[in-house]
């Protein structure tokens, strides 16, 4: 039996307003791609959507990061080209002139939640209280000592900052494919630096470069998913690794989170805007392949319904943290008025 589609006051009226005739379309089956964080959602939903709607095909869903998935959503329209990209950051406005170039004209921005981004440590291992700056001052490869720009020299967290524990540092962080990644970049090493003080003199290229450079020698950077950095851990328990929320929340019997700025990540703390590393989540739709490729507006609402997407909805049980109501319905408004970047 097919649920009611209803998310806060707003009944989900959304429509398939298509370029039916802008591609010929053999594909019945929507693909689906991008970020690492967003993929147990996406495939959450897509596996209740194809038990709910038994006329459509389940979506595949897969990965990629937030930047590879938007590189494929980017590539075209048509039978070869995905419909829609997962995302852990707002599109990039080079990543729309790719998209736009290449025929994609028609792109649907939905926010559904919201995730936070944690540094999580072997549950066996020491407590972590970080703040940006340590992790700045941890990861950097050149880092500002007596007010001058030098080759990190920290080998131990406690060399860092006192208060942290004696023990290697090893970092496992997103690779740039990630909108992990970026999210990291901004609100904790960049944050980091700026509460350091990098010198006046630097030029701009010689700043970008002392913000974006990470040590080789104690750093790994995942391409992959967060299964991958789990196996980091597991392999070597001195690592720490930075994971979303979400999948935290999902191995927390061999896992332990360390506060930042002397907040613990949680559902409530990220909701109240109290915990520093959070960010919305969004996926992307092709337009042009709405009423071409089957299901797709049917899906959109589907994943926007309380029953998934709201408060005590599957995904929160899953580890989103969901939006208020009248954002869902300001997404779906936009949405069924054929809104597009």
């Amino acid at each position: 039996m097919k649920i009611s589609l209803v998310a806060g006051a707003a009944v989900l009226t959304i429509t398939s307003l298509a370029a039916c005739g802008a591609m010929a379309q053999s594909r019945d089956t929507m693909q689906i791609a991008g970020s690492s964080t967003v993929l147990p959602f996406a495939s959450i939903v897509a596996e209740e959507f194809g038990a709910v709607f038994p006329e459509f095909k389940t979506p595949v869903v897969g990965s990629g990061g937030t930047g590879g998935g938007l590189k494929q959503f980017c590539e075209g329209v048509g039978d070869n080209t995905i419909d829609i990209a997962n995302a852990s950051r707002q599109i990039k406005g080079s990543e729309l002139e790719v998209c736009k170039a290449n025929g994609v004209t028609d792109i649907r921005e939905i926010q559904f939640g919201y995730d936070g981004i944690v540094f999580a440590t072997a549950a066996s291992g020491p407590d972590f209280a970080l703040t940006p700056l340590q992790v700045y001052k941890a990861i950097a490869a050149n880092v500002v000592v007596d007010g001058a720009l030098v080759p990190n020299p920290y080998k131990t967290w406690n060399e860092v900052d006192a208060s942290l524990p004696n023990q290697p540092i090893v970092l496992a962080v997103p690779a740039s494919n990630h909108g992990t990644r970026e999210v990291f970049q901004e609100k904790v090493v960049a944050a980091g630096a700026e509460e350091a003080g990098l010198p006046e003199t630097l030029t701009a290229e010689e700043k970008t470069a002392a913000l974006t450079a990470y040590r080789q020698d104690v750093v790994t950077e995942i391409s992959g998913d967060y299964t991958e950095t789990l196996a980091r851990l597991k392999s070597d328990p001195n690592t720490v690794g930075v994971f979303g929320l979400s999948f935290y929340e999902q191995n927390t019997d061999t896992l332990k989170v360390a506060t930042v700025d002397g907040i613990v990540p949680t559902k409530a703390t990220i909701a109240a805007g109290e915990y520093p590393v959070s960010r919305p989540l969004f996926f992307y739709v092709k337009g042009q392949h709405i009423g071409v490729v089957p299901g797709i507006s049917e899906f959109v609402a589907f994943f926007l319904s309380d029953a998934m997407a709201g408060e005590g909805g599957t995904l929160e049980a899953n580890g989103l943290i969901p939006q208020p109501a009248d954002k869902t319905a300001e997404v779906i408004a936009a949405y069924d008025a054929a809104t597009s970047l």
